[in-house]
């Protein structure tokens, strides 16, 4: 019998529900920092709640080492239940019924945000992605506190006035982890067999009904969510889940709540086999189990999905993101309307959505720009071949008119579980953003930009045969304003002018977007700033000038030094109303205020800054042509008309443009430039991307584009030497100190990078190590990317450490001794360090970096004013171009200060884009 959607059903407890659409739990990553809720969560629960039968609200955390996101809400204390209850009360008055999930993060909890503590799990065996801390084994005392710590939680659920609890044994969390063999290898009741896996899921599920009878009465609906199988070997297979299911059903239960991303997904371990899961489970489940309703989740957008999802089994179907798009769900698909799934980018405060949910990847892959123009793609499947360092693959793109189907990796076979892994990762957030440019995976970021290439080809040829098949030329492309370079200049260029009106293309000759802004880490300074004043720091804009000018020597150019400096905090606040908080404060060496600005999490700048600017270049539809190499500027009668590109495959096309902005970073990786210029630098090795070339230097200099300053190399203190990573200046800003092979310290490691370099550089051994504590590491994520590559050195105490160094033990217990006195006292009185001076190093384990200076930036480049309009060589403007970053001389001097360099590219990115607009616009 065909299932109603409309009518009211009733669950096994005898509930009955008004219809069968209920909305799904999704993180909305809006609670206060402790769990609490705020006022936005309780108005977004009460928007969606009417004619839908029920919300399911997002997971509450039952401890406080449980939350496995940031703003997370808390179902840990009682002081909770006050918040929680005004979100019951609002769903409930408007006639829906409120049933909240339960759940503990387990493993999957990153240290960050449970203040830098180890995870717990089952077994101290860490997830299977990169990075992933490994968790503190629970004994089995405190597995038994951890199942009270649920029934705790579902007691607060009933106080608080919710019709219900869902336990959460999915998506990897703790449950999952105790079932899962793969994360569960214990030799207890608790591990070993699947009788005993299934314990604790079991136990939480008891005790949840000994509350229901304690505090609530018998139409307290109790609901259990799965996720049916694990890819990972050993791992959690669909008759595991069944086997699991059923001892459920034996228990009791309302509903079951299949945990997947499309209703009818198949095996994603058996992946010969077509079959929806939820054909298999109607098929397999017991009639005890029968009884038990199913709910299924997973890209339901329109009445269609809904009926198709019923007439395969489901019971119930719970709807995500549409609910989130459109409030009032329910009603349209009453009305028959047909729905598009996206969301318009001034719409966020009239649909009642949190301000971190609308940044949560979640949502932000369905924000359309209300003046966004899709590029058109043929329809259709396209294969394309792309390597990394290590294996080729072959992967087919599938393109719809305007977004990104499906990728699928042809020869899967030839690969482990980690590439695969990696690849579905990749494929999920292209996807889910509709781009290929979306974060690499730490740890595999050479595969993920393989992955992405492969959409970046597709998409490309795609568009080709579009516009052909409209009866256009592809090669014809014209636009307002050409941006040469992906860095953090040529992306916040490329924003501020299409912002302002202009239509913008951005082209990067290799393959990865970001440039040499991916390499940066410790910050980016400004004075009296937003950031500051919250947190107490006294700062002022000259005393920022008058560093930045005695760190450069006195060379920097006056007027463009005072333009930088004047707009630092505007810059810091445009990033912020962007989505990309720069909120943490550190200090680098030559400047003697904490004004370095980075993400409150201390992870590094670079990466983090790129990341949200891409989203930027997304949300707005500015188009990245990458693997393209502009080789000139065309211009016609002393105007700019155009650049001539070269592509990977050899071809030249030439681009119309109104105006140019160069934004291609500098030329350390340019043996050549640099040795011309300086010949005591052969040699070294750099710190930056293999782009750094100086190509835009010479671009410029076929228009007689005049320089400054090619001489000024600036090479970094602290580079290890065999990868050429740079380790960050924020590590020594956070108490860092530079010991020598004797395990002396020899110089004031937060003077200038030229004068740190030079004592490096006089040691006997040339080079030097960086050490650190434990507590240093926590405070600076950046040193987690060091931990992974195997650049530290690692020992539990001062004498391991300096067996493994080499180092005279006494001689480095003495110099870490009178380091932690002078911390202590707030002075130095060996080498005057007055910044940095924050914790003795005292805090297990002990970490060394052995380091040595590198070549970091060049300071030279093209002469520009400060409307960043690219001067001649006899100091005319060159009409229509434009530069802005490490491809201009004159801002740093002879010596650029840490965290100076991501203030240029945004600073001066920022006024290029605005006075390209202005000029296209005269």
């Amino acid at each position: 019998m065909k299932k109603d959607i409309f009518k009211s059903v009733t669950l096994p407890n005898g509930v009955a529900l008004k219809n069968r659409i209920m909305m799904a739990p999704m993180t909305t990553c809006s609670g206060f920092y402790e769990g609490s809720v705020t006022s936005d969560l309780i108005e977004y629960y009460r928007a969606r709640a009417g004619e839908i039968g029920s919300i399911i609200v997002e997971c509450g955390f039952v401890d406080n080492k449980g939350l496995a996101f940031p703003g997370a809400i808390g179902l840990d204390s009682d002081d909770k239940i006050e918040g929680l209850a005004k979100i019951a009360q609002a769903i409930k008055e408007k006639g829906s019924k409120a049933i909240i999930q339960v759940y503990h993060g387990g493993r999957m909890v990153e240290p960050k945000l449970i203040g830098g503590q180890t995870p717990v799990g089952p077994s101290a065996i860490a997830a299977p992605r990169p990075g992933a801390a490994t968790p503190i084994e629970l004994t089995a005392d405190e597995v038994d506190q951890m199942v009270d710590k649920f029934g705790q939680a579902v007691r607060r659920a009933i106080q608080a006035g919710f019709d219900g609890v869902e336990i959460h044994g999915a998506n990897t969390y703790l449950i999952q982890q105790f079932y899962s063999p793969n994360s569960n290898q214990r030799n207890d009741k608790w591990g070993g067999s699947r009788d005993n896996r299934a314990r604790f899921p079991l136990a939480v599920l008891d005790i949840t009904y000994n509350m229901v009878k304690q505090y609530a009465n018998s139409d307290f609906i109790v609901g259990y969510r799965f996720s049916p199988e694990e890819i990972e070997e050993p791992g959690i297979r669909f008759d595991d889940s069944m086997y699991l299911l059923e001892k459920l059903a034996e228990k009791g239960l309302d509903y079951i709540h299949f945990s997947m991303g499309a209703i009818l997904r198949p095996s994603i371990v058996d992946t010969q086999d077509p079959t929806p899961l939820i054909n298999k489970y109607i098929a397999m489940r017991s009639e005890t189990l029968a009884k038990i309703p199913v709910v299924g989740v997973g890209n339901v957008v329109n009445e269609s999905d809904v009926r198709a999802a019923l007439d395969n089994g489901f019971d119930f179907v719970a709807v995500g993101r549409a609910c989130i798009a459109y409030p009032d769900w329910t009603d349209r698909i009453m009305k028959g309307e047909k729905l598009e799934l996206f969301i318009n980018s001034d719409k966020r405060e009239e649909l009642n959505i949190p301000e971190p949910l609308w940044h949560f990847s979640l949502v932000e892959s369905l924000i359309r720009d209300v003046n966004l123009n899709v590029k058109k793609f043929k329809p259709g499947n396209y294969q394309e071949k792309v390597n990394d360092e290590s294996y080729e693959f072959v992967i087919n793109v599938e393109l719809g008119k305007d977004f990104i189907k499906d990728m699928q990796l042809v020869n899967a076979n030839n690969f482990d579980h980690e590439v695969l892994n990696n690849f579905s990762e990749i494929k999920h957030r292209i996807i889910e953003s509709n781009s290929p440019h979306v974060d690499a995976i730490s740890g595999a970021t050479s595969q993920s930009e393989a992955f992405k290439k492969a959409v970046t080809k597709a998409m490309a040829q795609s568009n080709k045969e579009a516009i052909i098949a409209e009866g256009g030329d592809p090669n014809a492309k014209a636009y307002d304003v050409v941006v040469v370079g992906s860095g953090g200049a040529g992306l916040a260029a490329a924003i501020q002018a299409h912002d302002l009106g202009a239509s913008v293309v951005v082209i990067e000759k290799m393959s990865v977007i970001g440039g040499n802004t991916n390499k940066a880490s410790a910050g980016m300074n400004a004075a009296e700033t937003k950031f500051q004043r919250l947190k107490g720091i006294v700062d002022s804009k000259d005393l920022f000038y008058q560093e930045t000018m005695i760190g450069g020597k006195n060379k920097n150019n006056p007027e463009l030094l005072r333009y930088f400096v004047e707009n630092a905090p505007d810059a810091i606040d445009w990033l912020d109303n962007n989505g990309i908080e720069l909120s943490g404060i550190t200090t680098t060496g030559g400047m003697s205020i904490d004004r370095t600005h980075r993400p409150a999490s201390g992870a590094a700048v670079g990466g983090f800054l790129i990341s949200g600017l891409v989203k930027n270049i997304n949300r707005r539809g500015i188009e990245v042509m990458l693997d393209c190499n502009v080789t000139e500027i065309i211009t016609e009668n002393n105007k700019v008309v155009g650049v001539k590109v070269t592509e990977e495959d050899g071809s030249i096309q030439t681009i119309k443009a109104r105006a140019v902005i160069i934004a291609t970073g500098g030329f350390s990786a340019n043996h050549e430039m640099v040795e011309k210029y300086r010949p005591d630098l052969k040699g070294f090795v750099t710190t930056n991307h293999k782009g750094a070339t100086g190509s835009g230097i010479m671009i410029l200099e076929k228009l007689d584009a005049g320089t400054v300053d090619m001489k000024e190399i600036q090479i970094h203190p602290t580079v290890e030497q065999t990868t050429s990573y740079l380790i960050s200046e924020s590590i020594r800003g956070g108490g860092a100190i530079l010991v020598s092979q004797k395990g002396e310290r020899f110089v004031n490691e937060l003077n200038t990078r030229d004068k740190v370099s030079a004592e490096i550089i006089k040691l006997p051994e040339h080079y030097a190590y960086i050490l650190f504590d434990q507590q240093i590491r926590d405070e600076n994520k950046s040193i987690e990317e060091y931990v992974s590559q195997d650049l530290t050195v690692q020992a539990n105490s001062i004498d391991e450490l300096a067996q493994k160094l080499s180092i005279d033990a006494n001689t480095l217990h003495k110099t870490i001794e009178r380091y932690n006195h002078f911390v202590n006292n707030k002075q130095d009185e060996d080498f005057g360090r007055t910044t940095g001076l924050r914790h003795p190093i005292d805090k297990a384990p002990f970490y060394a970096i052995k380091i040595a200076p590198g070549i970091h930036h060049t300071m030279g480049g093209v002469t520009i004013n400060t409307e960043t309009q690219v001067l001649d060589t006899e100091k005319n403007v060159i009409s229509g171009v434009f530069a802005a970053g490490e491809v201009v001389g004159g801002v740093h001097g002879a010596n650029r200060i840490g965290g100076n360099a991501v203030a240029d590219i945004i600073i001066f990115g920022m006024q290029a884009g605005k006075q390209a607009t202005d000029y296209i616009h005269q």
